[in-house]
């Protein structure tokens, strides 16, 4: 006679690494523990997992992730921004910069993955170049993207609407309810 499989874990520090990692667990969670253990609970989900099981496992910490350099004052525009206005080294997608697109590119304008990565990566540029970018990159930006792995309940999301399509969203999210109760093996 078999027996039912036993329930998530409570997450201590009694766990081992391979059994935390079996788990679905959320950042907010994961950040507990690490704090209780006296480790950082700095950087992303993935980060902070990774951290935890070697810990749990008596293994090496991870080499601590760059941190990323916030801009400082000089880095960081404030209106007014024009068409010229170059963009600085460690900029953000801040308010100043929505502002700016939403009145030259319309209201539909957003922050997506291609714009993010642009001002990022191209300290130098104008605004000018980053509004051509942004109308140069609306056909790809439309097709369906990859969803990063950190982003668990938006790829479940997805993939149990492409399987019962029509679905609600109060199955959906009970199902998601159920897939993360479970162990992922």
């Amino acid at each position: 006679m078999s027996s039912a499989p036993a329930g998530r874990p409570p997450l201590t520090p009694d766990l081992t690494g391979a059994e935390l990692l079996r788990w679905y667990w959320t950042l907010a969670e994961l950040t507990v523990l690490a704090r209780t253990m006296g480790l950082s609970a700095g950087g992303g989900k993935a980060a902070v997992t990774e951290r935890l099981a070697a810990a749990l496992d008596g293994r090496p910490l991870p080499p601590a992730p760059a941190r990323r350099r916030a801009a400082g004052a000089a880095g960081r525009l404030t209106a007014p921004v024009d068409a010229t206005t170059v963009i600085p080294e460690g900029q953000r997608c801040s308010q100043v910069l929505r502002a700016w697109f939403q009145a030259e590119l319309g209201p539909s304008f957003h922050f997506d993955a291609y714009m993010r990565a642009y001002i990022a990566e191209n300290a130098g540029r104008t605004l000018a170049d980053a509004a051509r970018h942004w109308r140069e990159t609306r056909d790809e930006a439309a097709r369906p993207q990859e969803i990063g792995a950190q982003f668990e309940l938006n790829r479940f999301l997805r993939d149990w609407h492409a399987a019962h399509p029509k679905g609600t969203r109060t199955e959906a999210l009970t199902a998601w309810r159920a897939h993360r109760s479970r162990p992922r093996d």
